[in-house]
Formats: C-alpha cells, structure tokens, sequence
C-alpha cells in the first residue's frame, strides 16, 4: 500500500467482488488504507458497530478520518465509495460534468443490473441447495444479454466509459467470474479484450490480492453460512 501523510482510510471489507471495487481503487489511487476484515459467512456484518457504519448490513465500508470538512466520514455502498474516493483525489472520476455523466451511467448499470443479475447467477447455479431450472436459465440469459451490452459499448470503447475509470473497476470484479455464470468468454471478444487488459493492470491485481486467503473461509454451500448470508435477520 502507497504511504501518505494521511491518516489511513478504515477499510471494512472481504474478499468479494464488491470488496475488491474498492480495494482496487485504492490501489489505483494510492491512498493508505487499513483492512478490517468482515467475514460474512460468520456474521460480522450484523454486529452493532458495524451497522453503524453500513446500515445495510453489507460490505464494504469505509471510515475516512480525512472527510471533505477534516472531521471522519463513513461511507457504505460500493459505488458510493468510489464516487466519494474520485472526488477525494481527484482521479478516475472526471470533473468534466459530461464525461461523469458517462461514468456515472456505466456505474449505475453495474450497480443496478450486472451485479445483482450476475450475484443471483452464482446463486441459482452454485449455491442454492435446490436447483431450479427456471431460475437458472432466467438469470444466466440475463447475464447473457448483459454481457452483450457491455460487449457492445467495449466494440468502440477503449474502456467501459471512454478512458480508464470507476466504472471499469466496477465493473471487472464481476466480469472476470464469467466461467461461474455460465458464459462463454468467446462470445464477447470485446469484453475479453477489456478484461485481459484491465486484469494486467498492477494495482488491480494488488487489489484482488487483498486478503486473498481469507476468500477459502467462506464455504457457500456449508448450510450454517448460508443461514447467514441468505437468511432474513430480525430487526
């Protein structure tokens, strides 16, 4: 991690893809950063200080000592962090109110749809202690489609939003778990183009690394995790 004279960001996170967004713009950035592991499978996103932080009950979370009126500030939600953290350094988020639009959009598709579409493929393909065709082919097809959008912006677009940005890490963490979503990398030359050369970046691979030994911890199909990640927890 690059030092700084700044106080260290407060990480909460785990080795998933929507932990590695961040941890990949850290790297990317630069900024000091300090690991406080969250294992979802045991829990901890449900304990009281963490609920402080992310109300949600999902990971990541930052606590930023350094706010934008020198006191702390906590952030929750993926693309909320790494908005705050280009506007922070001013990197990989354009200042440019139309080329942040464009950012922005790709940001949203991710967090509205591929995500959440190619989160509940490894669901109903991989985890799900019963498995339902209906299911499985009604998201797999959507990742499909989703895949075939990307692929088209990627036609003519060196990155997702014209240059290097938020929304290519936002997107790639996802992304590169195709095989598990039941897709063929083939089909998407584009994407594939994208992805080898967005996943050779150094940083990113630093930020994929992160805590990469904890990963092996969380058994989805143990069905004592999955009571805790696929159940509903009383209020």
């Amino acid at each position: 991690m690059a030092a700084s004279a700044q106080q260290p960001i407060d990480l909460y996170y785990w080795p998933t893809p929507n932990g590695w967004k961040v941890t990949i713009m850290l790297e990317e950035t630069g900024l000091p950063y300090t690991v406080h592991p969250v294992n979802i499978g045991k829990g901890d996103q449900f304990k009281p200080e963490f609920l402080a932080i992310s109300p949600n009950n999902k990971m990541p979370a930052i606590v930023d000592p350094n706010g934008p009126d020198g006191k702390p500030i906590s952030v929750f939600e993926s693309g909320a962090i790494l908005q705050y953290l280009g506007r922070k350094t001013g990197k990989f988020y354009p200042r440019d109110e139309r080329k942040r639009a464009e950012v922005d959009q790709w940001l949203f598709w991710q967090m509205g749809g591929f995500g959440p579409m190619l989160g509940q493929t490894h669901h109903f393909r991989i985890y799900a202690p019963e498995k339902i065709p209906y299911a499985i082919d009604r998201y797999t097809n959507e990742a499909n489609r989703l895949y075939g959008v990307l692929n088209k912006q990627l036609a003519s677009h060196e990155f997702v939003a014209g240059e290097y940005s938020i929304a290519d890490m936002a997107i790639v963490p996802w992304a590169k778990l195709w095989e598990r979503q039941g897709q063929n990398i083939g089909d998407f030359p584009h994407v594939k183009r994208w992805l080898d050369t967005v996943l050779a970046r150094p940083a990113v691979q630093r930020g994929v690394a992160v805590s990469a030994e904890d990963r092996g911890q969380t058994d989805l199909t143990d069905p004592k995790v999955q009571a805790v990640l696929f159940g509903q927890r009383a209020r």
